[in-house]
């Protein structure tokens, strides 16, 4: 980065539906395991039934005791983005007390729709119509309310939940800010913390991703964005990049990673997971009307990315895409990488790393990076889950749809969001 220093990853924390912890999750990764799996949802189309949902994490551990009655507060996102954040400090190693809290950043990116439409009501709602939606006794309703309905539940739906109680539960009081939206905030929270340390603000910083996709009203919105599968093929139907894909399978988790100035790092002893090296935003002019996609949605982040690392394409170990698995998601990933990679006179393996976990929007985000990490530093190449082959256009494109030995120390990881808006990171593995 071109910054007055040089930042490094030295923790990461990671909550998905295939396991707790950075450690279990690369181990899932490496064995081909996904964490989706099929739900019973009475009523439902059968789409509905299945994404990744994360077991074994319903109250978070770890709570400051000045903090245990606001636990009630936090939504489903929340819980599992402080499980992540401690599992990253812990990793760390670091004594926080020998940094000064104005000196500790911290940068969240929600994308939490657990609250989205009112389902929370509907026991209320059922007592006061008793089954005639036509009529509802009032008198009933404002007793069921009180009884039946979670009175924080307003607490719950706002985008920024986690981010004071975990500011608070860390004393992380240097520059900060909440991001909320769909990718690329992750990765755009992430670059926020990289800068701050690069540029001197502070001199440790902590990007966060944490949502949840998968309750009924989401899922249904999405679908009718036309960007979920039908799951046709079970749990074996998210298929990024591959011809037959046909949309993606919805997931919950959190990610995140605590970054820092290198000397000081090497200073108090720190195991440096990787370095970051460059950063680059964009945004493509959709073609069409509406919400379409542009042809080439990520080249020109991914190319100020590179410049800013200093890194040639064909030095690259791989890229990581975005990779949602829709139709013209991927292609304009796939049309933005050719273009990338002829410009560069070569191409590298590209991995797509969502149908392990399920797509879990800001998450997925910083899940990546995660996972690359832990991939280069094995000087492996992650294999795309479900692939077996790419359109005709893209047969030039190598993807495998498992491991394989890695041929550099740096990779590329990009997440574009709706209407275009591109975040590209380089990182460079861990050299000590």
């Amino acid at each position: 980065m071109s910054t007055v220093r040089r930042v490094v990853v030295t923790g990461m924390g990671l909550v998905t539906s295939l396991a707790k912890g950075v450690e279990a999750n690369w181990k899932s990764v490496l064995a081909g395991k996904t964490g989706i799996e099929r739900y019973e949802r009475p009523g439902c189309p059968e789409y509905l039934n299945y994404f990744g949902k994360v077991r074994g994490c319903e109250r978070p551990e770890g709570i400051p005791s000045k903090l245990a009655g606001q636990v009630r507060f936090l939504n489903r996102g929340a819980v599992l983005g402080f499980e992540a954040a401690m599992e990253a400090v812990r990793n760390a190693n670091i004594d926080l007390s020998s940094v000064p809290v104005e000196r500790r950043s911290l940068f969240l990116a929600s994308g939490d729709l657990t609250r989205t439409g009112c389902e929370f009501m509907h026991p209320a709602l059922k007592d006061a119509t008793k089954n005639n939606p036509k009529e509802v006794d009032r008198v009933v309703l404002n007793k069921s309310l009180m009884n039946k309905v979670n009175p924080f539940f307003l607490l719950e739906s706002i985008s920024n939940n986690l981010f004071s109680f975990l500011s608070a539960a860390l004393d992380f009081m240097g520059p900060n800010t909440s991001l909320a939206s769909l990718s690329p905030c992750g990765a755009q929270a992430f670059e926020l913390a990289c800068r701050r340390v690069g540029e001197g603000q502070s001199d440790i910083a902590m990007a966060v991703g944490c949502g949840c996709w998968i309750t009924e009203i989401p899922m249904y919105e999405m679908e009718g964005l036309g960007i979920l599968s039908k799951c046709k093929q079970g749990v074996s139907s998210f298929r990024p990049l591959d011809k037959s894909r046909d949309g993606f399978i919805p997931g919950e988790g959190a990610a995140a990673i605590m970054v820092e100035d290198r000397d000081r790092a090497i200073g108090r002893g720190a195991v440096i997971l990787a370095e970051i090296k460059g950063n680059g935003n964009s945004i493509e002019p959709p073609d069409g009307k509406g919400l379409s996609v542009p042809a080439q949605i990520s080249k020109n982040s991914m190319r100020a990315a590179l410049d800013e690392a200093g890194v040639d394409v064909r030095d690259l170990a791989f890229l990581c895409p975005h990779a949602s698995g829709t139709r013209k998601g991927d292609r304009a990933e796939l049309n933005s990488i050719q273009s990338l990679f002829e410009s560069a006179g070569g191409g590298v393996p590209v991995c797509a790393l969502k149908a392990y976990t399920g797509h879990m929007g800001a998450a997925s985000d910083i899940c990546e990076v995660i996972l690359g990490i832990e991939a280069i530093n094995e000087g492996l190449v992650p294999g795309t889950l479900n692939f077996s082959s790419a359109e005709s256009d893209f047969e030039s494109v190598e993807i495998s749809p498992t491991s394989a030995k890695a041929r550099g120390r740096s990779f590329l990881s990009v997440s574009y969001g709706i209407i275009g808006q591109c975040s590209s990171i380089v990182v460079e593995g861990r050299t000590n």
